[in-house]
């Protein structure tokens, strides 16, 4: 059976977990996802030009399948103003169109091809 390590880093804390199924690292991805946004958006920040909140990275939350290349990766950037970004791949990342709006479907079909439910 494989099994799908979720990657959690948000600031300097990294956390991983452990799935048995896609479905599952999905929802905890989503849980996470959610968990995150409520504490809500980051402060402009200012050192040698500014950077509003869009343009931080708040946290990034992964999948992987596993592989060489981590070409069956995939996972989400929560920005500092809350925007969800998918991507798939590990090592050469590829931001994702969330097709129909679902950031989490998207990322469950970058990873097996089918989708999740």
């Amino acid at each position: 059976m494989a099994s799908y390590k979720l990657t959690i880093r948000n600031g300097p804390k990294v956390t991983r977990e452990k799935h048995a199924s896609l479905d599952e690292a999905i929802a905890a991805l989503r849980e996470h996802t959610e968990r995150i946004l409520a504490e809500g958006d980051l402060p402009e920040v200012s050192m040698i030009r500014t950077y509003e909140p869009g343009d931080q990275v708040k946290a990034r939350l992964e999948i992987s399948a596993g592989g060489v290349l981590r070409s069956r990766d995939a996972g989400i950037d929560v920005m500092g103003d809350g925007a969800l970004v998918p991507f798939r791949g590990g090592v050469f990342r590829k931001e994702l169109g969330a097709g129909d709006g679902d950031a989490y479907a998207a990322i469950a079909h970058a990873i097996d091809g089918e989708g999740a439910s």
